[in-house]
């Protein structure tokens, strides 16, 4: 299931980009209006969640419906040769899909009875089927025979396998079966409360803030490689989902050695240093700058949006726990890619060319963004953080530490629950 959920989106995804610049004649801004609709489907997906799958239907008869109706979108999108009808079946895709990421998860924690230890086993096949569609695209050689309609098709036939093999799978009930939920529960707006905490309220403007250079990666790095003429441009970027396998395993460790801030601050700065290795590196002698830029994905992923989901975890507590890692998901994949897929094609669009793109002048944007967020954060976040209401609404006060990091004896509360 995780495998082929990640295979799915992959598959079409990464190469998006250079099959609407190059066979339906995108510009920058068509571009990024397309990748845009990750963060509409993100907004939507809480409701899809919160309204329909908690309440009314089993988790994995949800997920095979909504891949099988994916699966018929992704084909059509295929067959389409003008952006004008292509985007409105790719959001309606998109909002279909977002949906799934959670569907899987939850399918996945329902079954296991120790998620923590048994979870990432599971997780990690997905990164390696998105892996594995990148090689895949890479292989058959479809960006450069211009074939990148086929992806569409290759995801579609996934999708349909996905959506029966869902039927398939360990029943998972509605968890809130007969409950009614609001727009608050749905949009995790209860934990809100949290970010009268001044340390967590720029962890979360941070979190939005970064992600504005990140929309600039999704949308644009597998036309860059292309038009730089990196052979396999697809395949290359998957070595981005094999660094972040391996950080991953080596967080836990980091967190407890570097604390919060700093392990927060190295993702940042590895967002900046990746765009001016993409900015000043090439398909010659400087491939090794593109190489590197690209196996800094590991780092910028892991040191700031996994070390943040850990962060929010600690912070939040029992009780806000699933509503923070909810806000904080609509906060970066809605409202941050949103702001960065808005400001990015335009920006690319400034600096089109005869013959391609002035990347140089592209990178250095998101890289002087990211530098900035950086400096900011550095320079407002405090690593040390004592309990607030905000953190303690649900009972007598407590202290909320962040991981690698602790609180001095005489700053705690007089609590017994301290």
């Amino acid at each position: 299931m995780m495998f082929l959920e990640f295979f799915v989106w992959g598959a079409w995804f990464v190469t998006m980009g250079t099959f609407l610049d190059t066979s339906l004649s995108a510009s920058g801004s068509q571009i990024s209006l397309a990748y845009l609709t990750q963060s509409l489907g993100a907004i939507a997906a809480p409701f899809i969640i919160g309204l329909i799958a908690d309440q009314y239907f089993s988790a994995q008869k949800v997920l095979g419906v909504l891949h099988i109706a994916g699966a018929a979108l992704l084909f059509w999108a295929s067959n389409q040769s003008t952006f004008e009808t292509f985007f409105p079946i790719i959001l309606a895709y998109m909002i279909l899909y977002m949906p799934t990421l959670a569907l899987v998860n939850s399918v996945s924690f329902r079954q296991m009875t120790n998620p923590e230890k048994q979870f990432p086993a599971v997780r990690v096949l997905g990164t390696i089927g998105w892996i594995v569609a990148g090689v895949a695209i890479g292989w058959l050689a479809w960006e450069q025979e211009g074939q990148l309609t086929s992806t569409f098709r290759m995801a579609a036939v996934a999708s349909l396998i996905l959506g029966v093999f869902s039927f398939l799978l360990p029943a998972t009930p509605p968890t809130r079966h007969g409950e009614k939920a609001t727009v608050r529960d749905i949009l995790g707006l209860e934990a809100v409360g949290l970010l009268k905490n001044r340390s967590y309220l720029v962890f979360f403007l941070s979190s939005i803030a970064i992600c504005i250079p990140l929309a600039f990666y999704y949308n644009f790095t597998n036309l860059f490689l292309n038009e730089q003429g990196v052979r396999s441009a697809a395949a290359v970027q998957s070595l981005g989902q094999v660094s972040e396998v391996l950080f991953l395993l080596l967080m836990p460790l980091l967190l407890v050695r570097l604390g919060v801030k700093l392990t927060l601050a190295i993702g940042m700065a590895a967002w900046g240093l990746r765009y001016v290795f993409f900015a000043f590196g090439d398909a010659g002698n400087l491939y090794w700058m593109l190489l590197l830029g690209i196996v800094l994905h590991g780092i910028c992923y892991d040191f700031f949006f996994v070390a943040g989901q850990i962060y929010t975890d600690k912070f939040a507590g029992h009780r806000f726990r699933s509503a923070a890692q909810g806000l904080i998901t609509l906060a970066t994949y809605g409202v941050g890619i949103l702001i960065g897929s808005l400001l990015a094609g335009p920006i690319v669009d400034r600096f089109a060319t005869a013959d391609g793109h002035n990347w140089t002048q592209i990178w250095i944007i998101p890289a002087a963004i990211a530098g900035v967020v950086m400096i900011l954060f550095l320079i407002l976040f405090k690593d040390r953080r004592e309990v607030t209401e905000a953190t303690a609404l649900d009972a007598s006060t407590t202290t909320v530490e962040a991981p690698g990091t602790a609180v001095p004896r005489e700053e705690r509360p007089h609590s017994s629950n301290t």
